[in-house]
């Protein structure tokens, strides 16, 4: 009997969707910026993808370090770096595939996550997928309070910086992307909303 825990850990299930409709396909290289202690890595690493992570938490990169050498031993520990997002260190347009998921509402401003955004997408090879899941205002508008900018405090009195649908939009266009999908945003029992953001890069113009 298959068993799920191990085969595919605390897998984000938006991230399981895109597995099974075949966006992520077999081969890519992938990274997992601010990947934390390697939730969505489990079936990657077990089916053979080549990951990347990088996390600021020295003690997150450790645990990956330990789940790679386990479900992954020919990849090399330097595949995971103890980096912030917008100053990692892997080469330009070197993935497939980045996933980002529950970060980036950790900006501390604009210019912060438009570091974060950047870095990744530099990252990122033409004709790749950006997946991220993030915080957002989207079906409580209403209830998050401004704190300064774009940072609110939601219903459930955690202060993050909270994204809308036109900003990502906006965003989306402003990369040179598409998106793979509509924005779908789950409101997490009136707590807090949390949307799902899937934009494939576009051809470098300058190629």
């Amino acid at each position: 009997m298959l068993d799920l825990d191990t085969e595919f850990g605390r897998i984000d299930v938006y991230l399981f969707d895109h597995l099974l409709r075949g966006n992520i396909r077999r081969g890519v290289r992938i990274l997992d910026a601010g990947c934390g202690s390697g939730r969505n890595l489990v079936y990657l690493l077990r089916s053979g993808y080549e990951v990347f992570g990088v996390d600021a938490n020295p003690e997150a990169i450790d645990d990956v370090r330990k789940l790679a050498a386990t479900l992954s031993p020919q990849l090399s520990e330097t595949h995971f770096r103890v980096e912030a997002i917008e100053a990692m260190t892997i080469l330009d347009r070197s993935v497939d595939v980045v996933l980002c998921s529950a970060v980036l509402h950790f900006a501390r401003d604009d210019d912060h996550f438009w570091a974060m955004v950047n870095a990744m997408w530099r990252a990122l090879a033409d004709r790749g997928l950006f997946f991220c899941r993030l915080a957002s205002t989207i079906g409580m508008q209403d209830r998050c309070r401004r704190v300064e900018g774009r940072r609110f405090v939601s219903p459930d009195g955690v202060e993050r910086y909270l994204v809308d649908e036109a900003m990502l939009v906006d965003a989306t266009v402003k990369l040179g992307g598409e998106l793979v999908d509509p924005l779908k945003t789950t409101v997490v029992q009136d707590q807090r909303c949390m949307t799902t953001w899937v934009v494939l890069k576009g051809r470098n113009k300058e190629q």
